[in-house]
């Protein structure tokens, strides 16, 4: 389908590849994975002939058609949720549309005064026939069960099909972007962090779909279990080069610090081959009688290719502070419940009669599906928002920490990173400070970059760094995982499970539920359910309750 051969692509001094190849096969299920800024979101464009290449060849198949989601929506406005996804089937909208106005045009002449002469109606009515045929094939008679199907897959159900788009916020109006796209049932599906904005009951609906579509699929994404189950291929895009691997992401990671200890190894023996041939012709490079032998090996080392190690992002270790000690008790719930006021002046009910006690050093996650009350439920454990019922009681000498994307806006833009923290953990050295920033990966003079200048995931970071730096043994993390890189993520759930406190958390990234509860909490049915296991024991008694 594509074949990139030889590329270089570079933006003024910086190189993104040289001399690079790859190449997406039909059916291909491809994983692209490298740092920010190594060229990804190029690769795509290049794919969609939105950016071409400095040198090097691009073949692309005819006329496929490519379905590319990325993180830019563009202005909806004007249509119904459906009606926005459903003009999206691309060639299947247009037909659709020449079948209305075919249709219009039979009607009216069917009513006029001087009837279409015959030549004018049969040319009329093959075209007709035509474009229903092709709206037929491509599987237009039931655009409007597939756009349904996937929106609520999305997490869109039917009280919100005839919503006017204008009406959702961003992170929705990104599901319609993304119904649109699975709606064209394209050759080639390109996604760029398609998991964002979705919570853990759209991604595996998402997941699902996507291991059922025939076609090829080239995506990035922070989630390694979604992408560990749909990729066999992983292109990593690092070091200015593009290297392919047969596998998931699980392979690739292992496969690649293989690669990366077989290039030390081979670096090292190269350095010392270099250091006996110059220090032989440092030695004799002044004695007439090794001269034929020095001018020998000058040329040698001349054309020998030198090996390059990649420099690494180095993670800083850093020991968190041992936080005090609380009581054993250190959440109890007794019946709490929750409504929020309503414009029309009714109450939309969100959860009741939740009855838990969370105990010293457990690492609660709280589940269930999108609307269910579980940010309502920690905001009310943190008392950001009271209780409309019931009571919580937080335990003995509890210090709360607690982070949401909401934490962001906390942050003064106008100060450095450095002293954003710094303000926030005063007593504090300039030591102390410069390794908690190097291990949430804040190194070097990105330490004196503005907050305001910061991404989300570099805010988030920052945010994470000053909470797990304070004094508190009570964490309550609210989709802590958003906007982070599978790296960071790591960083975090490594922080999380050696924090010698209690935890309870939102997080719809499987692979860090796994790694870090050790009990979960169920929303249902407006109830709260106590499940006594990690999220591996809750997932497999959740799925068998349901099959």
């Amino acid at each position: 389908m594509i074949h990139l051969t030889n590329i270089t692509k570079q933006y003024g001094h910086h190189v993104l590849y040289k001399n690079s190849s790859l190449q997406v096969r039909p059916g291909d299920r491809i994983g692209l994975v490298g740092p920010n800024g190594a060229g990804k979101t190029t690769i795509f464009r290049i794919f969609t002939r939105q950016e071409t290449v400095d040198s090097g060849e691009v073949r692309i198949a005819e006329k496929p058609v490519i379905g590319y989601f990325s993180q830019d929506v563009g202005e909806m406005k004007g249509r119904s949720a459906l009606e926005e996804v459903k003009a999206g089937a691309g060639r299947l909208s247009v037909l659709a549309s020449e079948i209305t106005k075919i249709e219009k045009i039979l009607e009216e002449s069917a009513s006029a005064t001087e009837p279409m002469d015959d030549s004018e109606m049969a040319s009329l009515l093959d075209r007709y026939g035509e474009a229903q045929l092709e709206f037929e094939q491509r599987g237009g008679y039931d655009l409007d069960t597939r756009a349904k199907e996937i929106l609520t897959g999305l997490g869109i159900g039917p009280d919100d099909y005839d919503r006017r788009t204008e009406t959702f916020s961003g992170g929705w109006k990104m599901r319609i972007e993304l119904a649109k796209i699975l709606v064209l049932n394209p050759n080639l599906l390109l996604m760029d962090e398609p998991t964002n904005h979705l919570d853990l009951e759209s991604i595996v609906w998402l997941e699902n779909w996507l291991v059922a579509f025939k076609g090829a699929l080239v995506m990035t994404s922070h989630d390694r279990d979604f992408m560990n189950r749909l990729v066999t291929r992983i292109i990593a895009v690092e070091n200015q080069t593009i290297t392919t691997y047969s596998g998931n992401y699980d392979f690739y990671e292992k496969e690649r610090a293989i690669r990366n200890e077989q290039l030390l190894a081979a670096h090292g023996k190269q350095q010392d081959m270099l250091a006996k041939e110059e220090e032989f012709i440092a030695r004799f490079a002044a004695r007439a009688s090794h001269a034929a032998q020095v001018q020998s090996r000058v040329k040698k080392l001349e054309k020998i290719e030198r090996i390059e190690i990649p420099a690494e992002e180095k993670v800083v270790k850093f020991d968190f502070p041992t936080p005090p000690r609380s009581g054993n008790d250190v959440v109890k719930l007794d019946g709490l419940g929750k409504s929020w006021p309503l414009e029309n002046g009714g109450f939309k009910h969100v959860f009741g009669g939740a009855t838990a006690v969370v105990k010293r050093l457990e690492r609660v996650a709280v589940v269930g599906v999108n609307g269910a009350g579980k940010s309502t439920l920690l905001k009310c454990i943190s008392g950001m928002t009271e209780a409309t019922e019931g009571a919580v009681t937080i335990g003995a000498n509890v210090k709360i920490g607690y982070f949401s994307q909401n934490s962001l806006d906390v942050l003064n833009t106008t100060k450095t990173v450095f002293d954003e923290v710094h303000d926030r953990v005063p007593q504090a050295t300039i030591g102390f400070v410069r390794n908690l920033l190097g291990a949430f990966l804040f190194t070097g003079d990105n330490v004196h970059k503005k907050v305001g200048s910061l991404s989300g995931g570099e805010k988030s970071r920052l945010i994470l760094a000053t909470i797990l730096a304070s004094p508190v043994n009570l964490l309550i993390l609210d989709e802590p995982t958003n906007h982070l890189d599978i790296k960071t993520r790591e960083i975090l759930m490594k922080a999380v499970q050696g924090f010698d406190g209690t935890v309870m958390l939102v997080s719809h990234d499987r692979y860090f539920l796994r790694a870090v509860a050790t009990r979960v909490f169920e929303l249902s049915h407006e109830e709260l359910k106590i499940y006594h296991g990690n999220y591996e024991d809750y997932a497999s008694k959740h799925a068998q309750s349901r099959s």
